[in-house]
């Protein structure tokens, strides 16, 4: 199924960084996958669905499982849910399931797939692009990232602070007159290429500068790994843009934090 891409990927980009992390933990349970960075920022310290689920009781057993793993390790943390693992009623009841292990909806998403993406519309912006290896470019990404999405620099740069990290999580930086203004990385996982950190800084927005870094990650993982089909999770602003590039939804993710 389809959905399946984008769980499986999804799951992916949090190994990666878990895997990185001195700090970091995988472990596998019934149904259950954690990926935990270890670090404040509790989306990084994550639970994931890795089967369908049946009924109600069985999605309050599967957030218990994770529930108690977290507990142990005295961790805040998330639970990723793609609704393609539910069935029809534990969907409709999924948020009363999970606020009665007190984790609350913060985000649903809709989750896109695009089996090859399509050409710009409009002629977009002239940037220097350069990859994340460490320094003043990873600097960069991390202060981008923590304006866009609202998170405090110190938890994006504990995310981020293994040098290894950058190997498996191709992150690029867009720089206009030598100024850092927009983010895009890829991961590779569930036979398909995964966008994360899309992000353009507040004043650059609107000109383009944020779709030409995503078609240059997208350009250099097909070039590294002969994969064109692509997925990600849209945020509302990026919606429009993602279906013209050709991308569809498939399924949606909510994410619940403790």
């Amino acid at each position: 199924m389809e959905f399946e891409s984008v769980a499986a990927n999804l799951r992916e980009s949090f190994r990666v960084v878990a895997t990185h992390r001195s700090a970091g933990e995988l472990q596998e349970m019934e149904g259950v996958s954690i990926a935990s960075a270890g670090v404040t920022f509790q989306m990084f310290n994550a639970a994931f669905l890795s089967a369908p689920v049946v009924s109600e009781g069985q999605m309050d057993l599967r957030v218990a499982q994770a529930a108690v793993y977290f507990a142990a390790r005295g961790q805040r943390w998330a639970y990723w849910i793609c609704h393609g693992w539910l069935d029809g009623r534990t969907r409709r009841r999924l948020q009363a399931v999970l606020r009665k292990r007190h984790l609350f909806q913060a985000v649903e998403l809709p989750g896109m797939l695009a089996e090859e993406v399509l050409p710009p519309v409009r002629e977009l912006p002239r940037m220097e692009l350069r990859r994340v290896c460490d320094g003043p470019v990873k600097d960069a990404f991390c202060a981008i990232g923590s304006t866009c999405f609202n998170v405090p620099l110190p938890w994006f740069c504990e995310v981020f602070d293994s040098q290894g990290v950058w190997n498996d999580f191709a992150a690029y930086v867009g720089y206009v007159d030598g100024e850092p203004v927009s983010t895009a990385a890829t991961v590779i996982g569930g036979g398909v290429v995964g966008v994360y950190n899309v992000a353009t800084m507040p004043g650059r927005r609107c000109a383009g500068c944020g779709e030409a870094v995503m078609r240059h990650a997208l350009e250099q993982a097909r070039r590294e790994h002969g994969l064109s089909r692509t997925i990600l999770q849209s945020t509302p602003q990026g919606f429009e843009l993602y279906q013209r590039m050709g991308y569809r939804t498939v399924t949606s993710v909510a994410v619940f934090c403790s």
